[in-house]
C-alpha cells in the first residue's frame, strides 16, 4: 500500500508540473489535455519574447563556425535571423582550386549535418502531447524517482522506435529542468545523443537555456547557448 501511494503522489506531482507526464491511473488522457494546454500556454508566453542563440559546430573536437542567431517564435516554429558568422581559419598557405573546392565541399557536408541533427534536438525539446499518448498505449512511458529532489519520465519511441527521452523535473520549481536524449538521425548505427538544461524567466516562461547535440559518427557536436531574452 505504502509503495502505491507513493506512486499516486509522484502522478500528481508531475500532474502539477505542467509537463508532459505520464500518470498512471484511468485519467491518462485528461491529464495529456491538461499537459497540451500548459504547453500552449507556456508558446504564447515564448512568443512574447526574442532571444539570441550561439551555435557552434566542433567537428573531432576543433571549433569550425560560430554562428549568432535573433530567435523570435512564429507560427511555424522558431523563427531564426542570422546576425554573425566566424567560420575557422584555414591554415596558412596557398591552396589549388581542387584542394580548395574538396574543403569547401566538406565545410557544407558537415554544416548541413549540424543543420540535420539540431533540426532532429528541437523535435524533443519541444515535447508533443500527442506523441506522449500514443507512447503510453504502447506501454513505453515510466516514472522514476530522481535525484536531488527531482522525478524522471522516461519514454520510449517517442521520436523514433527504439529512441529513449528522459524528462527531470524539479519539485521545487514544477518545471522540467533537463532532458537527455538518446536517438539517431537516419538509422541506429548514427547515433546522436541530446543533452539540454532549461531555466525559467521572470514570467515563470520555461525555455531552452543550452544544449549539446552530439552526432557520434561523424563526431561533430553542435552547442546552443540561448540567452537576452527581451520581451518584444
Amino acid at each position: 500500500m505504502k509503495q502505491n501511494s507513493t506512486v499516486a503522489s509522484l502522478s500528481a506531482l508531475v500532474l502539477l508540473c505542467g509537463a508532459p507526464a505520464m500518470a498512471q491511473n484511468p485519467q491518462m488522457e485528461q491529464k495529456l489535455m491538461a499537459i497540451k494546454q500548459s504547453m500552449a500556454e507556456n508558446k504564447q508566453q515564448l512568443a512574447q519574447y526574442t532571444w539570441q542563440e550561439t551555435e557552434t559546430i566542433s567537428l573531432k573536437g576543433e571549433v569550425k563556425d560560430t554562428k549568432l542567431y535573433q530567435v523570435q517564435m512564429g507560427p511555424n516554429g522558431q523563427q531564426k535571423t542570422l546576425l554573425n558568422n566566424e567560420p575557422a581559419q584555414s591554415g596558412g598557405g596557398r591552396q589549388g582550386r581542387l584542394k580548395q573546392h574538396i574543403v569547401e565541399k566538406k565545410k557544407e557536408e558537415f554544416q548541413e549535418y549540424g543543420q540535420q541533427i539540431g533540426a532532429l534536438a528541437k523535435q524533443y525539446t519541444t515535447p508533443d502531447p500527442e506523441r506522449l499518448m500514443q507512447a503510453k498505449q504502447q506501454g513505453n512511458v515510466s516514472l522514476q524517482l530522481g535525484g536531488n529532489g527531482t522525478v524522471n519520465l522516461v519514454i520510449k519511441s517517442y521520436v523514433k522506435p527504439n529512441d529513449q527521452v528522459t524528462l527531470t523535473i524539479s519539485n521545487e520549481t514544477k518545471k522540467i529542468v533537463a532532458a537527455n536524449i538518446q536517438s539517431y538521425l537516419n538509422d541506429p548505427s548514427d547515433a546522436v545523443t541530446i543533452s539540454a538544461q532549461f531555466a525559467q524567466l521572470p514570467d515563470g516562461t520555461n525555455h531552452v537555456s543550452s544544449m549539446q547535440i552530439n552526432g557520434q559518427s561523424k563526431q561533430l557536436v553542435v552547442n546552443e547557448q540561448n540567452s537576452n531574452y527581451q520581451k518584444i
